[in-house]
């Protein structure tokens, strides 16, 4: 079984089927926005759907080493890149969606409510953090920074993720919505338990 799933994982299509997978809830709401099926706020939903999908894509990156750990199927490292390349196309159409959709690229009011609201700010501090690592996912900036430095830097990874947690729930508490990012939370618990657990033993 192993064997099976490990030449699956190693296979040409494999990455493909994988980009494609990335690639369909941007089409899906490409079509919803064109096709007038996102609700009475397309735009709210836009923005708040790319910024659902950029949570789901860090968190299935950020489970890929624990996972290739546990299944013993070394060929799942091969899609860590691909997947933080995604999430962070995904956080970059977020921001995007936000400073053109909710603030009209007006750049003075944007800086202006990215200061004065916290949630915002910690929105774009993850994309921030999120930039230096989406511009080394390739084997020349491995090449370039040395594998050592290169793995230090993508670390930051986790930092990320609870910065965009709290991004979420700071969102979320608003709407006194807090049942979706305590489940954000319990995997994020879990998975950085895993790393400590992991560097203990």
């Amino acid at each position: 079984m192993r064997g099976a799933l490990s030449a699956a994982l190693l296979s040409r299509a494999a990455k493909p089927v994988l980009f494609l997978l990335c690639l369909a809830p941007l089409a899906w709401l490409v079509y919803g926005a064109a096709a007038d099926q996102l609700g009475a706020n397309p735009a709210e939903a836009l923005i708040r759907r790319l910024g659902d999908w950029t949570l789901r894509g860090l968190w299935l990156t950020l489970t890929v080493t624990p996972l290739r750990q546990l299944s013993g199927l070394a060929a799942l490292a091969r899609f860590r890149r691909m997947l933080g390349v995604f999430t962070f196309s995904y956080a970059s159409l977020h921001l995007l969606a936000y400073g053109w959709l909710d603030m009209g690229l007006d750049f003075g009011d944007i800086a202006r409510d990215i200061a004065k609201r916290p949630f915002i700010l910690m929105g774009f501090s993850a994309w921030l953090l999120m930039l230096p690592l989406a511009t080394t996912s390739f084997n020349k900036a491995v090449k370039a920074l040395g594998a050592r430095r290169w793995q230090a830097l993508h670390k930051a990874v986790y930092a990320i993720a609870v910065i965009a947690l709290l991004h979420f729930i700071w969102m979320r508490a608003g709407k006194h919505n807090f049942a979706e990012p305590a489940v954000y939370g319990a995997l994020l618990t879990v998975l950085l338990g895993w790393r400590m657990l992991r560097r203990l033993t």
